[in-house]
């Protein structure tokens, strides 16, 4: 709905659906929803929660962050700037509004995204401020109500953002362990890392009637693939038709559904007193304090380079194009020259087997464990066949079904990361391709065996992030692990994709620099040059890497293991990244 004139934009609105001229007043109780063609306009966060919560129950949770620009993100305009704008555009301090209060009388924990907030992208802020109503939820032993409206995770903080996929993830995974509800509600539109993430691994996922939710956009399919997308494509409808959504509701009726499914769902044990909020607010102190204090065990952060070798120096945009080379070595030849006796193990069981993840059990030094790992290829031919290394849904639920079956057998998860990002095509947008990427990054979160992931060549998005909740994350010299790529990145942020060298030095994204984020904790050095100029070489020194770093983790006991994990996650929070920043 867009406005007629400035002068008249609080009495008239247009439908963007059928151009019908209304009345704002008559929108307005309508739920801004046109009467005449059913059109459900955006809702910024406010008017959401005035519309679902009980009148009076309303209680925000604490919004107060420090400045946080992690990785001082600059492009037409710094990121500093961008967010000063969104601010006082919307008068909110974060693209999320958290709260408890009561919807029918049910008590309920509320995380609603705010589109018009730099496109509620998900930030390292977002995630901090979700992750934090998840505790409430469980402190409070409530219920937990997510409303999402989300372009994906925010790019200008770099492969930070992707990592808060992970934190709210698991926070929605301890929910799960304490028997508490979850629900989400998608809103137009919810895209990238929130749908692969905690928009679609809640126990009930809500559509309101016109929302879209995909983990690519249509552009991007459109682009990608070159073909028309299907009638309706990554609408509700079309999420209800292909499963991937427990119901599509009218917003007149989304209280009410809400209301139904919280009484039915209601925990049978008392809730806990709630938490005054300002011990809340000191045991967020207390946490971060913790994480300062008690730092995740480390190992050298940059592994010593061979003698003869020459410093890294190489320009953010030459490593894209290092860790692109085809000549680079696979996971394929890696399984080949790093581990021993590997046995394939192929399908997710559900009707396909997925050729850019090939998984299986394999011995390192003696010892048996499960690889997964992304599967490029060499030539052209391999490429295609192998689809460039981008997972379908089949490909991430075959991970899944390994990751689960080495916890089963008492085995390690070595994961070697090579991905451009996951399939973008319209058959995997009909499988489910965001659901499958949120399970696999729940799962992880919590998966009782050691995790060891190595990011080998390329490290994109989601689709790496599938395969990278991990442990202990490994990270070769010449490789790159981003929230987006550089060419996607120039063209929504910079006039066009020529831009994409500067991107790439604007994100962050080489070993060195994840390193001094502690997105990495080690960096695996390659031979001069590269890792495709001397592949023996470079297995010889992961292997000695994953060695080093897969044994002290095998004496951790498998409860020590995760909650080492969840705190590695826990600290990529605002805190975290605002100390950082700071200290720079």
């Amino acid at each position: 709905m867009t406005a007629t004139a400035p002068r008249d934009e609080q009495l008239w609105s247009r439908c963007a659906g059928c151009a019908s001229l209304l009345y704002r007043k008559r929108l307005r109780r309508n739920l801004d929803v046109c009467p005449e063609c059913g059109e459900h306009a955006r809702l910024g966060a406010p008017e959401r929660l005035r519309q679902l919560v009980d009148p009076g129950s309303l209680r925000p949770l604490p919004d107060q962050l420090p400045e946080a620009d992690p990785i001082d993100f600059v492009d037409v305009l710094p990121y500093r700037h961008r967010l000063t704008g969104a601010r006082a555009s919307t008068g909110l301090a974060e693209g999320v509004v958290c709260a408890t209060a009561t919807i029918g009388g049910h008590p309920v924990a509320l995380a609603v995204m705010d589109f018009r907030f730099l496109g509620g992208s998900l930030g390292c802020a977002v995630g901090e401020l979700i992750t934090r109503a998840a505790e409430r939820a469980l402190d409070d032993r409530i219920p937990l109500v997510l409303v999402t409206a989300s372009g994906g995770a925010r790019m200008q903080e770099g492969a930070l953002s992707l990592m808060q996929m992970a934190s709210v993830s698991q926070a929605i995974a301890a929910l799960r362990e304490a028997g508490l509800l979850t629900v989400s509600v998608l809103t137009d539109p919810t895209y990238g890392g929130v749908a692969a993430s905690f928009a679609t691994n809640t126990d009930l996922v809500l559509a309101e009637s016109g929302a879209r939710m995909g983990f690519a956009g249509p552009r991007v399919i459109r682009q990608t693939t070159g073909r028309a997308l299907p009638e309706g494509f990554q609408t509700a409808d079309f999420l209800l038709r292909h499963g991937q959504v427990d119901m599509v509701v009218q917003r007149r009726s989304l209280r009410g559904r809400l209301v139904a499914l919280l009484a039915a769902t209601r925990a049978g044990r008392p809730a806990r007193t709630p938490v005054p909020r300002q011990e809340l607010a000191s045991r967020h102190e207390r946490l971060a304090d913790d994480g300062a204090a008690h730092p995740r065990p480390a190992g050298p952060p940059v592994a010593a380079p061979t003698p003869g070798d020459p410093p890294a120096v190489r320009d953010a945009w030459d490593t894209v194009r290092m860790a692109r080379h085809p000549g680079r070595p696979t996971t394929l030849d890696y399984l080949d020259s790093v581990f021993d006796g590997f046995v394939e193990l192929h399908g997710d069981r559900l009707g396909a087997d997925c050729p850019a993840v090939v998984g299986g059990v394999a011995r390192l030094a003696g010892r048996h464990v499960m690889v997964i790992g992304h599967q490029k290829g060499h030539t052209t031919a391999e490429l295609v066949a192998r689809n460039f290394g981008m997972a379908s849904p089949a490909g991430h639920r075959k991970a899944l079904r390994l990751m689960r079956l080495a916890a089963r057998l008492g085995l390690p998860v070595v994961t070697l990361v090579d991905t451009p990002g996951a399939d973008p095509g319209v058959s995997a947008e009909e499988q489910g391709q965001a659901a499958a990427i949120a399970e696999n990054i729940l799962t992880l979160t919590v998966l009782p065996t050691p995790v060891l992931a190595v990011i080998t060549g390329e490290g994109g998005s989601g689709g790496a992030l599938a395969l990278a909740v991990a442990d202990r994350v490994l990270m070769l010299e010449n490789a790159v692990y981003s929230v987006i790529s550089p060419e996607g990145c120039a063209a929504i942020l910079w006039p066009d994709r020529s831009a994409a060298p500067q991107a790439a030095r604007a994100l962050r994204l080489t070993a060195p620099d994840l390193c001094r984020l502690g997105v990495v904790d080690e960096v695996v050095s390659e031979p001069p040059t590269a890792a495709h100029d001397d592949p023996a070489e470079t297995a010889r020194r992961l292997r000695a890497a994953l060695l080093a770093n897969l044994l002290p983790l095998l004496d951790v006991p498998p409860a020590m293991l995760v909650r080492l994990r969840r705190q590695r996650f826990r600290r990529f929070g605002a805190y975290r990244t605002g100390a950082r920043a700071g200290r720079r």
